[in-house]
């Protein structure tokens, strides 16, 4: 059965214990009387600067060898929320054998062809390394273990030649996803423009947005592009997420995205994609109302809670954590 968790309050208790605080996930409901071995860490600082980056980076970096994509959303032109480039530098410079890895677009703006997106990494100053276009060359489908709406997503071919993954997301609302983490960084990010995006988005072969999937099915599509990857690479994936800049819009609006009004929270960082979303989440939410309103709305009114649960409904990571302070 689905949950239908916008109708839940949320709730947060912590507690400090031994440089750890444990803090239950967002409906409350007991769950963080359970044993810590059945959570997850997720590692947190609230110092947004290379150096609070690398911090928490090394905590969770133990399975990330042989050739590494990074996993940014490199945004629109001129984009004024997208994670600083001198953070990112930072951290791709000190992963041996890693660069930066995206994809087209399914809309039809600046990177919506190899030509234009690498014109709009320039703008943007992705130049200090290399940007891999994994749909560059094309695309191929890859299996969804024990998916409901898919057997199978379509990624950018390029995808097939790394290692592993390391999941820099800038975590903010989403238009259409209600908010925008890890999952949706790579289960939109991951999938080539022409075939996986529109697998995603159900969309029809024209642009009219309008049509595109919207609400829970567009959240469950969105979980199922992001399980398969998750499942090619296994435990050479870990998660981080920039609560920096939380627009109501993505990256993707570029210099038309909505002033940010919530304050910058800090950085996350796990192996485990389910209990950084859900962490993220439990944080927004204990922001003051007028901070939170405009998000909890953006989130809310596209369903996009059903992102939680349908992730802990195919088994893609713990919404139990302890939240550990670096």
């Amino acid at each position: 059965m689905k949950k239908n968790m916008s109708r839940r309050s949320f709730m947060k208790t912590s507690a400090l214990t031994l440089g750890a605080l444990a803090v239950t996930d967002v409906r409350g409901i007991g769950k963080a009387m359970a044993a810590s071995t059945d959570k997850a860490q997720v590692f947190f600082t609230d110092n947004i600067s290379p150096e609070g980056l690398m911090s928490v980076y090394a905590k969770i970096n133990g399975t990330i060898t042989g050739r590494t994509g990074i996993k940014i959303h490199t945004g629109e032109p001129h984009g004024p929320n997208i994670i600083p480039r001198d953070m990112v530098k930072i951290l791709q410079q000190s992963i041996p054998n890693s660069v930066l890895v995206e994809t087209n677009t399914l809309y039809k703006g600046k990177r919506y062809t190899t030509v234009d997106h690498r014109e709009t990494l320039a703008i943007n100053g992705w130049d200090f390394c290399t940007v891999d276009i994994l749909d560059e060359h094309g695309a191929v489908m890859i299996p969804v273990k024990n998916g409901k709406r898919f057997t199978e997503m379509s990624v950018g071919k390029n995808l097939l030649n790394y290692d592993s993954m390391v999941v820099l997301t800038h975590f903010k609302g989403h238009a259409m996803g209600g908010f925008g983490g890890s999952m949706k960084n790579i289960a939109i990010g991951l999938a080539d423009g022409p075939i996986g995006k529109k697998m995603v988005h159900d969309a029809p072969d024209n642009d009219d947005y309008q049509t595109w999937l919207k609400g829970e099915p567009f959240m469950e599509n969105m979980a199922e592009s992001a399980k398969a990857s998750m499942d090619f690479f296994g435990k050479k994936m870990v998660f981080i997420n920039v609560l920096r800049n939380m627009s109501v819009d993505c990256d993707c609006a570029g210099i038309a995205a909505a002033p940010v009004k919530a304050r910058d929270l800090g950085i996350l960082a796990s192996t485990d994609m389910l209990a950084i979303e859900q962490a993220s989440i439990d944080m927004v939410y204990q922001l003051p109302e007028a901070e939170l309103h405009d998000l909890k709305e953006r989130i809310e009114s596209r369903e996009g809670l059903r992102q939680l649960s349908y992730m802990s409904e195919l088994q893609m990571g713990r919404e139990r954590y302890d939240l550990v302070r670096v």
